[in-house]
């Protein structure tokens, strides 16, 4: 019966998001820019293609692994990339729930509020793997062209840290969303929220000591840069996976909270 709910409530999200104009402005903005920056990184003056042919020319050693070296480029800027994108795209998780009224609905149903969040975030996140399907194949055009030949385990633990990434920051910003009525606010909120567990490995290593180590091992940045280097690291997995239990459950204990108010 919970399983059923889960696939439920991701079904109505997923067909939320498919519906939804401001969706697919979202992707529209992400495909552009994520094609912008392919293009420019591989082919325009400065990319890593030019790159090779002005070091061939002047005589210099050209030993460079171009595939592995653009895709970790390039992963590294789509990351920084969906900071301004995903908070966008999560808005309105909670928020439209609460314009509408039918956030106590929610609150007061049968249904856990643990089922509720699970099936919205698998919903969103589900959506923005299908934003990443156009990447996914100009990728893969240019790999099978590479010399050498790029391992392939190496850019799917990029992008299943892509995904991660995204789920975290999905899972914090749909807690946000619960908070308030406005989509702007909880945008502003989530992107500010995000970029601090994103540069907490900067503060972190500026204080020193266990308690700067600390902050650094709560650095999305750098358990994301592990990743997408090809270097599976148990503690990455486990803090991304920690990121996503956490905003799932202070999800469900802000929804709680209206239910205890209600009654």
């Amino acid at each position: 019966m919970i399983i059923n709910n889960v696939i439920a409530i991701f079904r109505k999200e997923l067909q939320g998001y498919f519906a939804s104009p401001m969706a697919y402005l979202v992707s529209a903005v992400f495909w552009l820019l994520s094609g912008l920056f392919f293009t420019i990184m591989l082919l325009g003056p400065e990319g890593i293609i030019q790159q090779i042919a002005i070091r061939e020319q002047q005589g210099l050693p050209t030993n460079i692994d171009v595939a592995y070296r653009f895709l970790t480029d390039f992963m590294g800027v789509i990351g920084s990339l969906i900071l301004f994108i995903l908070p966008m795209l999560s808005m309105g998780l909670y928020t439209e729930e609460r314009k509408r009224g039918t956030i106590e609905l929610l609150a007061t149903s049968p249904i856990t509020n643990w089922v509720v969040a699970v099936g919205k975030l698998l919903g969103v996140v589900t959506f923005f793997g299908a934003m990443m399907v156009p990447l996914v194949i100009y990728e893969t055009i240019a790999f099978s062209h590479a010399d050498p030949p790029i391992q392939p385990a190496v850019p799917l633990l990029a992008h299943a840290g892509l995904i991660l990434l995204a789920a975290s920051i999905l899972s914090i910003a749909m807690f946000i969303s619960s908070l308030t009525e406005s989509t702007i606010l909880s945008a502003i909120l989530t992107f500010s929220l995000i970029l601090l567990l994103w540069i907490v490995d900067a503060i972190g290593e500026s204080m020193g000591g266990w308690v700067g180590d600390a902050l650094t091992h709560l650095s999305l940045l750098k358990h994301y840069d592990n990743l997408i280097k090809g270097i599976f690291d148990s503690s990455s997995l486990i803090l991304f996976v920690s990121y996503i239990i956490l905003g799932v459950f202070l999800t469900a204990q802000s929804i709680e909270s209206l239910r205890f108010g209600r009654s």
